[in-house]
């Protein structure tokens, strides 16, 4: 899953930043006067592990993503490996996944004691490429599609490929609150989250949808996966001292419940922002270089996590915008194939060209709803004054 974003914090948020690339603070402030009271409400109660809090999130989340459930737990790597281990995926399987992506994404694949098979992104959108999936499919046990940067991946082509392999879909929505696709014959909208057999969601503290710490929801239309789910997440556990199976310690606790409640009632608009704020990019960044823009795709609205551009001099324009207090970032810039913790799996450079591609020339600027325009017009500044242009 497109998790902690750790590369948007180490390096680009500097001491005299002008502009950071994520600023929770400012998300906070927002609503702060609703936060501080639902987080006293808790502590007044003192009802921290799941309850009632967990469960009003849970049905707001589910409704919002148009699933009939959504299970709260610990993170965004705990929803995936839960999901995993609700299916009954475990030793001597393989789960088809994508290389440029957070690390947690394959993490729970292996936590669930399967093994990772990466296949090549789409050259415009990053996201898993159906072709390149065609080719893997046949004999996985699940296919994990990760819909990066906030951008749907083309669900109809993924779930085309795995219909025909029998292979249950997993989205890993981790970046993609409130992101929506239309489907094949012009059914939906549907939400991310929403179309494959389960979803998963991170609420890491930088997501769209941000907790003040870890968090995570699966959701799915199906109630026994949902209820296995739950009690995978408590330990195994049917009533206080009952076990039906071993499980882990990942629940969604009721403080990060109670702030995820109010934060949700906020995500729509916030979404709104962010569509506006990458509008405005696309329009004074247009024709510079070889820059390119992210990608728009019909029938599928982002929710815009991150900005992500390309360019051959990326690692140039990095310095010149952290020189200048703008605080860019990298997501993703070795993809996992390549990393130590997966030489294991015995993937090579060359082996994912597109996948590498990306890895060299992604740069995310500045997004979050609360970014405002002089801050966004230095980010312009920036980056045209880079390619030349004013």
């Amino acid at each position: 899953m497109p998790g902690p974003d750790r590369t948007d914090t180490k390096g680009p948020r500097l001491p005299d930043a002008t502009v950071p690339l994520v600023d929770v603070r400012a998300a906070y402030l927002a609503q702060q006067r609703e936060l501080d009271q639902a987080m006293a409400r808790v502590v007044r109660t003192g009802g921290f592990i799941l309850g009632p809090e967990v469960a009003r999130f849970e049905a707001a989340f589910a409704a919002f993503c148009g699933t009939r459930r959504a299970v709260g737990v610990g993170s965004g790597t705990a929803a995936i490996h839960l999901a995993l281990t609700a299916l009954g995926i475990g030793p001597g399987d393989e789960v088809v996944t994508v290389a440029h992506t957070f690390t947690a994404s394959a993490e729970a694949v292996a936590q669930a004691g399967a093994r990772p098979r990466f296949v090549d992104v789409d050259q415009g959108t990053g996201g898993m490429d159906p072709k390149a999936l065609a080719e893997a499919a046949g004999g996985a046990a699940a296919v994990l599609p990760v819909h990066l940067y906030g951008l749907p991946v083309d669900m109809a082509g993924v779930l085309a490929v795995a219909g025909s392999a029998g292979v249950p879909v997993i989205e890993d929505a981790a970046q993609a609150h409130g992101a929506s696709l239309v489907m094949a014959g012009g059914q939906g909208p549907r939400r991310a989250g929403s179309i494959g057999r389960l979803g998963t969601f991170s609420f890491y503290p930088s997501k769209n949808l941000g907790a003040f710490g870890d968090a995570g929801a699966v959701t799915t239309d199906d109630e026994a996966l949902a209820d296995r789910v739950a009690r995978l997440r408590d330990h195994g556990r049917t009533s206080k001292y009952e076990h039906a199976e071993v499980g882990w310690g990942e629940r969604l606790d009721a403080l990060q419940a109670a702030v995820l409640r109010v934060k949700l009632d906020r995500l729509e608009a916030g979404n709104a922002a962010r569509e506006r704020l990458a509008r405005r990019y696309d329009e004074a960044l247009a024709g510079l270089g070889d820059l390119a823009p992210p990608a728009r795709v019909e029938g599928r609205a982002s929710a815009w996590h991150l900005y992500v551009v390309r360019t051959t001099r990326r690692d140039d324009l990095l310095a010149a915008c952290r020189a200048a207090g703008i605080g860019a970032g990298i997501h993703y810039p070795v993809p996992l194939h390549l990393q130590p913790a997966w030489r294991h799996l015995g993937y090579a450079r060359g082996d994912l060209p597109v996948t590498e591609a990306w890895a060299a020339e992604c740069l995310s600027l500045p997004l979050y709803p609360e970014l405002a325009a002089a801050q966004q017009d230095r980010v312009i500044q920036v980056v045209r004054g880079f390619f030349g242009e004013r």
